[in-house]
């Protein structure tokens, strides 16, 4: 994987030059418009990106973008990969290895999730303090994926607590309630059941998702500093009076946009110097 990843640094660096991202945010479900808050971009499919490959799921647009913000450049994946998509662990692992070679000292990671906490409502943002991996293994497992990857990665503190706070500053001065909690991944692409959210909230889960974790596992053992963010679309099953669908996500996403595009452009405006 490595020298297709040298081959898709090359590949942006003469599209876009030479340029280090502060850093990198992956758009999850419902996450994508969040780039109209940005004046200015460019942008690249990522079929055209060696190594790349489009996302097969609504609402993930397939894209690299690249902006700019009071003098640093933020890169952004709209869209990303899921492991119930069926081709394994490489598409995932791709984009957080990518943004790691270009430079990224800071990895956003976004997503949808259920609400498993009854403080929640629909709406509501979350920024991941933890998570439960309960997906079918990890995306470390197997030969090392990069030389700056230790062989047993300590993860006592995934998401960076320093991040955390900016986002809950941001949160405060802007009149937005972002929660603090733990979330749960799963694999999907089946919705939980009841039994099952009533076992995570149980072990401590907030929120339930399908995504995240995985990306946030590869970062922090890279000696990335990660920050999570939820938007709580729907409430998990047994929680809510109506089926689970997608299509809440999408529309739950589209009232919460605002208040997450506020989030995301004043967190990427700031220089994030490594002081956790």
């Amino acid at each position: 994987m490595q020298a297709t990843i040298e081959k898709a640094v090359s590949f942006i660096h003469r599209e876009w030059g030479t340029f280090s991202p502060m850093t990198t945010l992956i758009c999850g479900s419902g996450w994508g418009e969040v780039t109209q808050a940005f004046s200015s971009m460019q942008t690249l499919p990522y079929s055209d990106i060696p190594g790349m490959s489009k996302p097969t799921v609504s609402g993930h647009a397939g894209k690299l973008l690249l902006v700019e913000q009071n003098d640093q450049k933020i890169l952004i994946f709209q869209g990303r990969r899921h492991f119930y998509e069926g081709a394994g662990w490489g598409p995932i692992q791709f984009p957080v290895l990518l943004a790691y070679a270009l430079g990224t000292k800071v990895l956003f990671l976004t997503n949808a999730a259920g609400g498993i906490s009854s403080d929640f409502q629909v709406g509501d943002l979350m920024v991941l303090e933890d998570h439960l991996n309960f997906m079918p293994g990890n995306p470390l497992i197997g030969p090392i994926l990069h030389p700056d990857i230790p062989r047993f990665p300590d993860q006592s503190e995934v998401y960076d607590r320093t991040l955390q706070d900016q986002i809950l500053k941001i949160g405060s001065f802007h009149h937005i309630k972002i929660h603090q909690g733990c979330y749960l991944a799963l694999s999907g692409p089946g919705f939980e059941t009841p039994a099952e959210i009533k076992a995570f909230a149980n072990l401590g889960a907030d929120a339930v998702g399908m995504s995240t974790v995985p990306e946030a596992m590869i970062a922090n053992a890279l000696g990335m500093r990660v920050v999570g963010l939820s938007c709580i679309s729907n409430l998990a099953a047994g929680k809510g009076i109506h089926p689970l669908s997608h299509q809440d996500v999408e529309n739950t996403s589209i009232q919460a946009l605002p208040k997450m595009k506020k989030i995301i452009l004043e967190f990427t405006s700031k220089k994030h110097h490594n002081n956790s």
